[in-house]
């Protein structure tokens, strides 16, 4: 009886074997998929299996039992394959140990406190802003973009800081790849209108969204650098207009800006 429970709780005697014959060949083929749709950024079916060298067949079955799951997402309307939130939500328990995350949580707190609005970090994904952390201000109105929140760089306040710092031909392209929708009378959805937008927020040092994804809230964004310069992501203060007045944005946009800073030092970045 001993011999066979201590059979049951030790590791296969092939536990370091990775020949084929130990691999599960149609979830190895599955997860081919998944990262050549997360490498592709999103694409239709035939895209996706003339990348792969698959049949398209073969894919869509891949692809629809990942949407069952959440882990990719369909446009119909543009017939268009994408990463899905559960792929976040998995993929955000490697996050927690990553140092952009762990490093920004208590400059997002000291950000908080200093300022009395939520603070938020966020990253370009897809065309879209990926919301990684939030901390919430202890008032009773307030912002909320928890993580694995994904919204429209266009009228969100990491996403125009992120566009405002990709050269002028990726900066056209995101805003070609999808649609200026109109949230709000306040959403700029011009894309010239847009651009020079983007021109002020680089040359001021940081982004403003008034009220142009919901209205009654604004925010100020500014970026994160790596060790390269590159902007790899947004960390942000949102707040309702009420508190957000005209008089409060060099302020908030000065804490914004220097914890940017912090963060950006904190993971080894410099900016450009």
């Amino acid at each position: 009886m001993q011999h066979d429970i201590r059979k049951t709780r030790g590791r296969p005697k092939a536990w370091d074997d990775k020949a084929v014959q130990n691999t599960v060949k149609s979830l190895d083929r599955a997860l081919e998929v998944l990262i050549a749709l997360g490498e592709m950024q999103g694409g239709t079916l035939s895209e996706i299996a003339t990348n792969l060298h698959q049949s398209p067949a073969t894919v869509y079955r891949v692809l629809t039992t990942f949407q069952g799951r959440g882990f990719v997402d369909f446009d119909r309307q543009a017939q268009v394959w994408s990463i899905g939130a559960a792929a976040f939500l998995t993929g955000s328990q490697f996050l927690r140990r990553t140092s952009l995350v762990e490093r920004a949580r208590p400059i997002m707190r000291d950000l908080m406190e200093a300022t009395g609005e939520t603070a938020n970090l966020g990253i370009e994904r897809d065309g879209n802003v990926l919301f990684l952390g939030q901390v919430e201000t202890h008032a009773t109105i307030r912002a909320f973009f928890p993580p694995g929140t994904v919204s429209a760089m266009h009228a969100s306040g990491i996403g125009k800081a992120l566009l405002a710092h990709m050269d002028d031909a990726r900066q056209r392209r995101v805003l070609a790849a999808g649609k200026l929708e109109q949230f709000t009378p306040h959403t700029l959805t011009n894309p010239e209108a847009m651009i020079a937008d983007l021109h002020a927020a680089r040359a001021r040092g940081y982004a403003f969204d008034g009220e142009e994804r919901n209205l009654g809230m604004r925010c100020i964004a500014a970026t994160v650098h790596d060790v390269s310069g590159d902007a790899v992501a947004g960390l942000s203060v949102s707040g309702p207009t009420s508190r957000i007045t005209d008089d409060k944005i060099a302020p908030l946009a000065q804490a914004v800006t220097e914890a940017a800073a912090r963060l950006t030092a904190a993971i080894g970045g410099a900016p450009r």
